[in-house]
């Protein structure tokens, strides 16, 4: 299975660092709210893990309906 660029382990990263910069330092850089910077990173991953609950519970809806039809492929070499 492909996770595409960010998968479930890159939104709980993003929730994690989001939350140590929102509520864990104390932290004052010249024009940067951190508690702003962190509440951003904290929503970004909450719906990356939505969206990609969302896509793994639909693939294995439709896993759970596969195909018994068999496709038989027969190649034939005519001889001259």
């Amino acid at each position: 299975m492909t996770e595409g660029i960010m998968g479930l382990g890159g939104c709980i990263i993003l929730l994690a660092v989001g939350a140590v910069l929102a509520f864990g330092v104390d932290w004052h850089v010249s024009g940067v709210n951190l508690t702003v910077v962190g509440i951003v990173l904290m929503a970004a991953g909450f719906i990356g893990v939505v969206v990609y609950a969302k896509v793994l519970g639909r693939r294995r809806y439709l896993s759970g309906r596969a195909v018994d039809e068999v496709v038989v492929e027969e190649r034939r070499r005519d001889s001259l």
